[in-house]
């Protein structure tokens, strides 16, 4: 099970057809799927999103896109996932979609997007990953700082805690530790692409 995880997608580490991936996923419930498949031209990413849209839709886990705010608006998908330069350069995305997620990378990005309002977070990278190989981790001691900076600014604004999310070398045997530092779960690329 894949409970308290969001799945991010990479269709290059897959071994096998990408959609049967993907619903290999959603079978095991994660908390989202954020579609990103950064170097697809937009014809062909809007015919994976729409393919993805019916697996998700089918086993009821919600599914973001990545970074195409035109895109997930002509196709009727409600949750869009953003950079955090992106998501300062058009605050009102928020109010355009029914959950909005950012990525960010330091305590002040969190404090920002969490006063914006948005839906959740993901911080990162937090442990050594592949994907980041020149730059060292942050560690736990940032992701405990980060949700405990989110959550002050949620009880001082009066909303809903905003849920974080730990990205960068996440696996089923660190997440324990993730969650014991103050996140909702972790993100899982490699280890979602190859289940």
């Amino acid at each position: 099970m894949m409970e308290h995880l969001i799945a991010v997608t990479d269709r290059n580490l897959c071994q096998r057809d990408f959609f049967v991936q993907i619903e290999r996923i959603c079978r095991q419930k994660p908390d989202r799927i954020i579609l990103r498949e950064k170097d697809l031209p937009d014809d062909i990413y809007i015919k994976y999103v729409q393919k993805c849209k019916i697996l998700c839709s089918a086993y009821g886990i919600p599914l973001s896109v990545n970074g195409r705010i035109e895109i997930a608006k002509s196709l009727s998908v409600p949750d869009i996932h953003l950079s955090y330069q992106a998501l300062i350069g058009r605050p009102e995305v928020i109010s355009e979609f029914s959950h909005t997620g950012v990525s960010i990378h330091s305590v002040e990005e969190a404090a920002q997007a969490a006063r914006l309002g948005v839906s959740y977070i993901i911080a990162g990278h937090i442990f050594a990953t592949d994907c980041k190989k020149d730059l060292p981790p942050r560690g736990l001691p940032f992701l405990r700082n980060v949700c405990r900076t989110v959550l002050n600014i949620s009880a001082q604004t009066g909303q809903s805690p905003i849920p974080v999310y730990a990205i960068g070398g996440i696996s089923f045997y660190n997440l324990s530790q993730v969650i014991a530092s103050g996140a909702a779960g972790g993100c899982m690329m490699s280890a979602a692409m190859q289940l």
